[in-house]
């Protein structure tokens, strides 16, 4: 059966720079229904291979959200970034691998992947995955982050991706799991 919908309405519930949270209220096959979300922006996300040192680049940094689930909170993540500025997502993934972990990658040489939606039970924010090929001569800086960002930049061998992927004591993201296998399948 195929489901009717009719939107009535968003309520705001707070305040914020970087979400609004809000209740829809919307008809779904003649019943009314309310759905709590969080508006967000959308983001890149780039996966790295550095080829000098036959691996992946990825960022560790602390998620409050995740620390009330594991009391650690430190997740392995893609360099990523919010689409937040008057950009393209090519330019903004660009500023990003800079900012976090201090290569400058020439921009014609940050490839789009896809892109998909995250977190579709509560936000729906579309994310835009890249992929680069990164190597030593590349490397400006430590990266780390700007302003109060304190990120780590981590290197993981090719070779240990898929162990450190299916390994369920380490917090990563399932969009440094999709690039994974993204990276697999066509680099076969």
């Amino acid at each position: 059966m195929k489901n009717k919908i009719k939107f009535l309405n968003l309520q705001t519930c707070t305040n914020s720079a970087f979400i609004k949270p809000q209740s829809m209220f919307y008809m779904q096959n003649g019943v009314e229904k309310r759905w709590d979300i969080v508006d967000t922006h959308d983001s890149v996300a780039i996966l790295l291979y550095h080829k000098d040192l036959d691996s992946f680049v990825f960022v560790k940094q602390f998620r409050p959200s995740i620390y009330l689930k594991n009391d650690d909170g430190f997740t392995y993540e893609l360099c990523a970034g919010l689409v937040d500025k008057k950009k393209t997502l090519q330019e903004i993934a660009y500023e990003e691998i800079l900012e976090e972990t201090g290569y400058d990658v020439p921009l014609d040489e940050v490839k789009k992947i896809t892109s998909f939606y995250t977190a579709v039970g509560f936000a729906g924010g579309r994310q835009t995955l890249y992929f680069a090929i990164i190597d030593n001569s590349m490397k400006v800086s430590e990266g780390g982050g700007v302003d109060n960002e304190a990120i780590e930049v981590i290197y993981l061998k090719k070779d240990e991706a898929i162990e450190f992927m299916f390994d369920e004591g380490i917090a990563t993201t399932s969009g440094l799991m999709f690039a994974l296998m993204w990276y697999f399948k066509t680099n076969q």
